[in-house]
């Protein structure tokens, strides 16, 4: 099958990598520029020889994963059957972008994003074609679930299919229907922003929340590591479609949580945010 991802970043890397390690698989990785799509498959490939220097798995099939990703424009996602959309988390942008693959991709191609939060209905307004969720969870090479996301217009031949799709790259969907923030990061969310207002009321120590929360609620990381692995900004735009979406004060974005966000203290991708991390 071919498949094609639109954005190379940390997320549609992962994805593309989630399809090519299986044989059936033909993956084209694209961004706004070739080269930033060049970059995502550097990083799988890199990523690729450090697992086959612990021996998890060999040089050749390390090797032929590389192989099934090839990298272009737009373009030469034409062949495509299904086209995973990763763009960053903007509803105009993600828009703009299937318009613009609506001109390139035949009519059977389904279209997927990997939203977190955003309206899927919204997003595919004047497609002409139902559009649905498959949103994967960072590491989407390692992380098992799959929320199958399926919006006013979505077909439940579409919901079917692409449930399918993800067993068939060892991932469990779970079929939700829209809402804001889906299920797990609805749950999830609003539990790392309370976490934020915790730490920002001299409650407890960043420390000492997670690991609370690791040893009292058997999570396997604390909530504060957690928003610096997903990325304060992704938390933050999660917040703030919850809020807008439901109009309650419970998912208001900590004001802590803003200010690290100005401050482009957004945990892992920047070295810093409630932990210090090398880059």
């Amino acid at each position: 099958m071919e498949a094609g991802l639109v954005g190379a970043g940390t997320m549609g890397s992962g994805i593309a990598l989630a399809f090519a390690i299986h044989e059936e698989y033909r993956v084209t990785l694209c961004d706004i520029d070739e080269h930033l799509a060049e970059d995502g498959k550097r990083r799988i490939s890199a990523k690729l020889d450090r697992l086959a220097r612990k021996g998890k798995v060999t040089a050749d099939t390390a090797a032929a994963v590389v192989a099934r990703i090839s990298t272009g424009a737009l373009e030469s996602l034409a062949p495509c059957e299904l086209v995973v959309e990763a763009a960053s988390e903007d509803m105009r942008v993600k828009r703009e972008l299937f318009a613009a693959l609506q001109k390139v991709c035949g009519v059977d191609c389904i279209f997927a994003t990997n939203t977190s939060s955003l309206s899927i209905t919204e997003m595919g307004q004047d497609l002409g074609r139902g559009l649905i969720g498959m949103h994967f969870f960072n590491p989407a090479d390692v992380m098992a679930l799959v929320e199958v996301v399926a919006g006013a217009d979505t077909a439940p031949e579409t919901v079917a299919r692409v449930k399918d799709i993800a067993l068939s790259i060892g991932k469990t969907p779970v079929e939700v229907k829209e809402s804001g923030g889906f299920v797990v990061n609805r749950l999830l969310i609003p539990m790392i922003n309370e976490a934020v207002g915790i730490y920002a009321e001299g409650l407890a120590s960043v420390d000492d929340i997670d690991t609370a929360m690791r040893l009292g609620a058997n999570h396997p990381m604390g909530p504060l590591a957690l928003g610096d692995l997903i990325g304060l900004d992704v938390c933050l735009a999660i917040m703030e479609v919850l809020h807008a979406e439901f109009g309650d004060d419970k998912y208001r974005p900590h004001p802590l949580l803003r200010k690290m966000v100005r401050g482009k203290s957004l945990g892992r991708k920047t070295g810093k945010g409630f932990f210090p991390y090398t880059t």
